[in-house]
């Protein structure tokens, strides 16, 4: 029987292939190449251009991770944001460093390392291009 493992991770957005860009930045992933049958579903939907696709999946950039890490989906939806969010993402960082990549990308601070309201914290906690909250965890922590 094969190992159950986790194989996708979905985020609801407005806009998929900006942030799907942004997260495909910070993860170190690709977004998923388009194959011309893939476009060719999308014409017939309508679509020209897969900047406009409703549903944009990343993908780890090395093709020796991709039956490891999980996809990361994003669903374009027609609502927005409206509170925090019920899960978010964790990611550890190599050096503090990338923070501000993170947040030339598009990012937003929200609480700097040492400021989140958690004595114990070692944490920051960032927002993406749509608000989605996420915390980055400085290097050997």
């Amino acid at each position: 029987m094969a190992a159950r493992r986790l194989r996708s991770i979905v985020i609801d957005c407005a806009r998929p292939a900006p942030l799907a860009r942004f997260w495909a930045a910070v993860l170190e992933y690709r977004v998923r190449p388009y194959s011309e049958a893939d476009l060719e579903k999308l014409r017939q939907q309508g679509i020209a251009d897969p900047e406009d696709d409703a549903s944009v999946a990343i993908e780890p950039a090395d093709e020796r991770e991709r039956a490891e890490k999980p996809n990361v989906w994003f669903e374009k939806v027609p609502e927005g944001k409206v509170v925090k969010n019920r899960v978010h993402l964790d990611v550890n960082l190599r050096s503090l460093d990338e923070v501000d990549r993170f947040v030339a990308l598009g990012a937003r601070m929200i609480y700097a390392f040492g400021a989140v309201p958690d004595p114990l914290a070692t944490w920051a906690v960032l927002a993406d291009p749509e608000g989605n909250e996420f915390c980055v965890f400085p290097p050997a922590s």
